[in-house]
């Protein structure tokens, strides 16, 4: 603590920018995209103050476009790796006691940077690397990056405020330390705030960081280590490379001084990490934390009183915004028999009013390209399938092409079988499947929605009924972590809905809360007394 008790300013969710015809954010944000897309941006890797560029580079072509490129980023080796953390370590000491007011400023002002100057940038590289459409990428890189920023601070203050009774003649206090060692970061390519989330919370609590970003998402990760930089993050305190994943990782987890594991991405490569991490155990200096985000089957139901309109656009948002691509994303739909036809009608007329799949530049597309070939050729592989099983039909959509870019079309699969393969499988795209039931199974369907799936990321109900609504918030209270009543199961609001999931879908430790935060220090008791006893005889002696 400094020489006061600091309040830092209230958080409030930043205003999203509506970026309609005319607009001055529309006017800049394609002026920026124009800029990058016709550019060639040349990405070092961050280790310590040096930006360093080896030679070994790969290309980065927006998903849209993928014969088109933009630039390319540097390659590191297993040396630079070891260097990466020797510089975190050599950065600990002068990070973790700076006072915490000075850590919060910094973020506070990268918060204000994001918002400022620098929002046209993030967003439209965001646009380009991560296709995304100018609304998605405002309520990601922009806003929710920002919200991350300043509800961390404030709760890092109530953190730190937060402090045990005292006793006569005693004074407790608990100082919260960062981490003993380095946190490592490992972040996706779908959504630019959790890539600035993850190595920047652990930083906040006075932890140094090694970052690996997402190879997808190096283009948006620049802008996020150039925000840092100028909001005056010291040298050292996150260092930043990019590579083969597998080397990067296991040099970091064969170090003693490993101390965190702060992870978003696929639940098979988690679980992988984990169990490095468990058996390297004896070498560390301490016992890791691993704090994890994976995968998601969600889901939406509909009770038979549901209004359809109201279901079908839930689920045209759910499962198309971002092409499908968010782990909180609708995948599997349970309808009613009695409205199913007349939500589906109208589930259809929305999506063929879509425009072809395209770029994010054109502003009246809903639709962009998926991240890359390899996610391209795995939606393609389940939508011919469903095309030839007989308990499968396509009731819209189907079509694809990656001629110019990763394009798939919405698709929308009706199956006969509630545990048919994309009932179960986690495709990660514009892919949703449905399932009707009979009105009368309504509480069998609420069990078979729970033991059907091995993740418990998200899923909504809608229903008018509100004993139907009790009835499925109890049911189903341990397979999603985050759980919407008339609504869609996405859209997580930093300070308002902490996000995360259990089962196969996390360690649920709550992005966007002090829960999260909680996770990267390790707190000291500090009992004091005042008047030290001298004889060591109690009373009962006599």
């Amino acid at each position: 603590m400094g020489k006061g008790f600091f309040q830092v300013p209230t958080a409030i969710n930043e205003p999203i920018k509506s970026y309609a015809p005319g607009s001055p954010e529309r006017e800049q944000v394609l002026k920026q995209y124009k800029a990058y897309f016709n550019g060639n941006v040349d990405i070092p890797f961050y280790i310590g103050n040096e930006e360093i560029k080896t030679g070994n580079t790969k290309p980065i072509s927006p998903p849209h476009d993928h014969k088109h490129n933009v630039g390319q980023y540097h390659i590191a080796e297993k040396g630079h790796v070891t260097k990466a953390i020797q510089n975190a370590l050599d950065s600990r000491n002068d990070w973790a006691n700076l006072t915490w007011e000075q850590r919060a400023a910094i973020f506070l002002k990268a918060a204000d940077l994001i918002a400022g100057p620098y929002r046209a940038k993030i967003n439209a590289a965001t646009m380009i690397a991560q296709s995304k459409t100018i609304h998605q990428a405002e309520i990601d890189a922009a806003c929710e990056f920002i919200d991350f920023l300043r509800f961390n601070v404030e709760y890092m203050s109530q953190i730190y405020e937060e402090q045990p009774d005292s006793a006569e003649g005693i004074w407790n206090r608990v100082e919260y330390r960062p981490l003993e060692g380095f946190v490592y970061a490992i972040t996706p390519f779908n959504f630019t705030a959790i890539a600035g989330n993850l190595p920047a919370s652990a930083a906040m609590m006075g932890n140094v960081v090694v970052w690996k970003p997402s190879d997808s998402q190096i283009f948006s990760a620049k802008v996020i280590v150039d925000v840092f930089k100028e909001a005056g993050l010291p040298d050292g305190v996150i260092n930043v490379v990019y590579g083969d994943p597998v080397m990067i990782t296991k040099t970091i987890l064969d170090s003693p001084d490993f101390a965190g594991l702060h992870f978003t991405g696929s639940t098979f490569v988690f679980k992988e990490l984990w169990k490095q991490i468990g058996n390297n155990i004896h070498t560390y200096k301490t016992y890791p934390r691993i704090v994890g985000e994976t995968g998601g089957k969600d889901f939406i139901l509909a009770h038979p009183t549901a209004k359809p309109q109201q279901v079908a656009t839930a689920i045209v948002r759910g499962a198309f915004e971002f092409q499908g691509q968010k782990c909180s994303a609708a995948s599997r739909v349970y309808l009613p028999k009695s409205t199913s036809k007349e939500i589906l009608e109208l589930v259809k007329n929305d999506v063929e009013s879509f425009n072809k799949p395209g770029s994010p530049e054109d502003m009246g597309n809903f639709i962009t390209a998926v991240i890359h070939e390899g996610s391209f050729d795995k939606l393609a592989k389940y939508i011919d399938q469903a095309k030839n099983d007989k308990n499968a039909d396509i009731v819209v959509g189907g079509n694809y092409d990656k001629s110019k870019g990763y394009f798939v079309e919405p698709t929308v699969i009706l199956t006969s079988d509630p545990h048919y393969t994309t009932m179960e499988t986690e495709l990660f795209g514009p892919v949703v499947t449905v399932y009707v039931y009979d009105d009368k199974d309504w509480s069998k369907t609420l069990t078979l929605i729970d033991s059907t799936s091995e993740y418990a990321l998200t899923g909504a109900v809608l229903s008018t009924d509100r004993y139907a609504i009790d009835e499925a918030t109890k049911a189903l209270q341990n397979c999603a972590g985050n759980f919407y009543i008339n609504d869609k199961p996405t859209g997580a609001v930093v300070g308002q809905q902490p996000f995360g999931g259990a089962r196969a879908s996390g360690t649920n430790d709550k992005a966007g809360s002090a829960q999260n935060l909680l996770r990267w220090v390790s707190p000291r008791l500090i009992k004091e007394t005042f008047v030290t006893p001298e004889d060591y005889r109690y009373p009962f002696l006599g």
